[in-house]
């Protein structure tokens, strides 16, 4: 299964490319530009809907923004339903199926997006009327059918798959349920539970009580006149009826008073996502606001701040590490946060929280706050091109009651932030003894290790969904050794009662095709591979009749052919493949050199499993679990170094069918970075007769 994961993310890296945009040079610091921020024009229509509008006459495009301001929703058992119900928006209308909506869009080249809150809408001036026509038909008369939303369920539900293997989506999960708790707003957790709950009905609702013009902006921007858009807003938006629209109220979240360590365990894990991170009653738009923005980019704002050069030029500990302060209506928040190599994440933590309380110790240099002021300042600067970026300004004044000259004066007021202003923010927002410490990593590796850093010197545990679970180290049966554990698991595999057995049953066993298929990124890939005896090994990856990749041993060479180019395998390498195109190496590892380590028991997917560390003779290591009652894998996580970095990649088995006397598992939930995948067997043939030319590696 490792050259599977090996092809896969081959696959994936080029199909997937994501990059940061960090200063790494402290700009030098200067005056405060004057500005002059062209003014919207602004109408409303009789049912409340207010607009904006910013010409701008140097591009032929116009585009339509709505945006809803209402009090954020608690979706309790449903949680979900509010995206959904945007994703709803675009698929159909009482006069437009889902196609006819795309096919029209497409036809005029314009662009529609619907989401929880709003609609974006934009193309040509010539087309601008039946975009409209297509906007309006959207947001006023939607058919919330029922198969689509069946399909937009499924697509969720693939995505939570995916996030319930990736590090970062845990940690967001438990961050939210541990600063928010689930009964607010902000601390729900979607799940597939809760997205069964989620109905038409449950999804008209929503829009049918929020969706109405009193609660929404419309900013209109481009090759347009004022005299024109509100002839078109009037047009197609003036016969939306207003309502009123229920406001909530909800509890403060419990203040962070002393510092909590909090774990989500991710097994085998190499790296840990570490977070410092608590609330902050901070509003958009306060006297606050640009001084603690200031305070937070020299802390942590990109590869110039504190917290970047301490971890990653001083320590090595990680590629970056960063700060942000988030103002809120409601609640805002504080996170310093990092990716960090396992065997250091306990010197991390110690080393974020040093300069969090350095940040409170001593004044910034004046150095440190001029570059930050410029290179903000540069920042907003940029910004203004966008004519968008005006229209937002305006609808920002609104809905937070910003003084109407707020972001006239933005430049003057965060020039005029000083070390002192600096120094006082840090002393009211950087609380490092008041703190959520949240890591999820190896827990094994890491969890004693943060103790210390807790108040009382316990740890809180949370799984993957921001649900506490109560950690129990159960005990492993006398005697019992990773070795005992592996070879238990080879006997039921193979349905044996001794290695013996199980050996003698291999050697029968001449040859081996597996066919396999997935579905990656909308396309189907078939994966087919083969094994003869003694040790010739191919796996070859199709997408339709194409080969995309292809990996050969014939006993003697290997080679990997892929879309990248052919590649020879050599060395260490070389040596690992011949071992597993080998027949018999499921029974010849205890006589190899393979080390088995029993670390414990943990819970896989509600089974109790056995947790062995396996190094193989070049020292490479995975970690393998097996289930306590049956002795089948169940799980296990490699570690993958690329070009494009260190993935972890991790495998679930389930679903073991018979095929001539050995198990086989059929389903394989797998994962690597941000990407994952399902693969199901297809068909297993035993003994067939393969082509030479499969194991040809001229």
């Amino acid at each position: 299964m490792k050259k599977l994961s090996i092809s896969i993310l081959t696959l994936a890296a080029a199909l997937t490319l994501s990059a940061q945009t960090k200063k790494d040079v402290m700009p030098k610091p200067g005056p405060a530009p004057e500005i002059k921020l062209g003014k919207p024009a602004t109408f409303t229509l009789p049912n409340g809907l207010q607009v904006f509008v910013v010409e701008n006459d140097k591009l032929p495009t116009v585009s339509y923004w709505l945006q809803f301001d209402f009090d954020p929703i608690l979706e309790k058992e449903a949680k979900g339903f509010t995206d959904i119900t945007g994703d709803l928006l675009s698929t159909g209308t009482t006069n437009r199926t889902k196609d006819q909506i795309n096919e029209e869009v497409d036809f005029i080249g314009a662009t529609l997006n619907t989401y929880a809150e709003g609609i974006y809408a934009k193309s040509l001036k010539k087309h601008q009327t039946k975009l409209l026509d297509i906007m309006s038909d959207v947001l006023l008369h939607p058919a919330f059918k029922e198969e689509e939303l069946n399909k937009l369920k499924k697509q969720y539900k693939d995505n939570l798959k995916t996030e319930k293997d990736n590090p970062s989506a845990i940690a967001a999960n438990v961050r939210k349920a541990v600063l928010y708790g689930k009964e607010h707003p902000y601390g729900e957790i979607m799940t597939e539970e809760t997205l069964d709950n989620i109905t038409v009905d449950v999804c008209k609702n929503y829009y049918n009580t929020y969706f109405k013009p009193n609660v929404a902006y419309l900013a209109i921007v481009g090759n347009i006149t004022v005299e024109e858009a509100k002839k078109l807003a009037e047009k197609y938006f003036g016969e939306w009826k207003k309502a009123e629209v229920p406001e909530h109220v909800y509890e403060m979240p419990e203040k962070i008073t002393e510092n909590r360590v909090v774990f989500s365990n991710k097994s085998g894990a190499v790296q840990s996502v570490v977070n410092v991170t608590y609330t902050v009653d901070l509003k958009p738009g306060s006297p606050d606001e640009i001084p603690a923005k200031v305070m937070n980019g020299i802390l942590g704002g990109g590869s110039s701040a504190r917290l970047f050069k301490n971890l990653r030029e001083t320590h090595s500990y990680t590629y970056g590490a960063y700060s942000r302060i988030t103002p809120d209506e409601l609640i805002g928040n504080f996170r310093a946060s990092a990716d960090v190599k396992t065997p250091v994440t306990d010197s991390s933590v110690y080393e974020m929280l040093y300069e969090m309380k350095q940040m409170r110790k001593e004044k910034p240099t004046q150095e440190e706050v001029d570059g930050e002021k410029n290179y903000q300042t540069g920042i907003f600067a940029y910004r203004l091109q966008d004519p968008q970026t005006i229209a937002r300004f305006a609808i920002n004044i609104k809905k937070y009651n910003l003084p109407e000259d707020y972001y006239q004066n933005y430049l003057k007021n965060l020039s005029k932030v000083t070390p002192d202003d600096v120094y006082a923010s840090a002393q009211k927002y950087i609380r490092p003894d008041e703190s959520v410490i949240l890591v999820v990593g190896d827990k094994d590796e890491v969890a004693d290790k943060l103790k210390r850093f807790d108040k009382d010197g316990k740890i809180e545990f949370y799984d993957a969904e921001g649900n506490p679970v109560k950690e129990e180290k159960k005990p492993l049966p006398e005697g019992l050794t990773g070795k005992k554990v592996m070879e238990d698991y080879i006997l039921a595999l193979t349905q044996s009662k001794s290695l013996k057995e199980a050996t003698k049953k291999l050697k029968k066993v001449k040859s081996e095709v597996t066919k396999a298929e997935t579905s990656m990124q909308g396309q189907t890939l078939t994966f087919t591979t083969y094994r003869q005896k003694p040790n010739k090994f191919a796996m070859v990856i199709k997408m339709g009749s194409m080969v995309v990749q292809k990996q050969i041993f014939d006993g003697k060479r290997g080679k990997s052919i892929s879309m990248q180019g052919n590649k020879e395998i050599e060395g260490e390498d070389l040596k690992a493949m011949a071992r597993k195109a080998d027949m018999l190496h499921m029974v010849k590892m205890f006589d190899e050199g393979y080390k088995f380590e029993l670390i414990g028991i943990e819970n896989i997917d509600g089974k109790d499993a056995y947790k062995v560390k396996v190094t193989d003779p070049e020292g490479n290591v995975s970690t393998e679990f097996f289930d306590v009652d049956s002795h089948l894998k169940l799980k296990e996580i490699t570690v993958q170094e690329t070009e494009q970095g260190t993935f972890t990649i991790e495998a679930t088995y389930s679903d073991y069918r018979d095929v001539k006397g050995k198990l086989y598992p059929f389903k394989t939930h797998q994962s690597f970075g941000p990407q994952s995948f399902d693969l199901e067997i297809k068909s297993v043939e035993i003994n067939t007769k393969i082509s030479p030319d499969t194991f040809n590696v001229e």
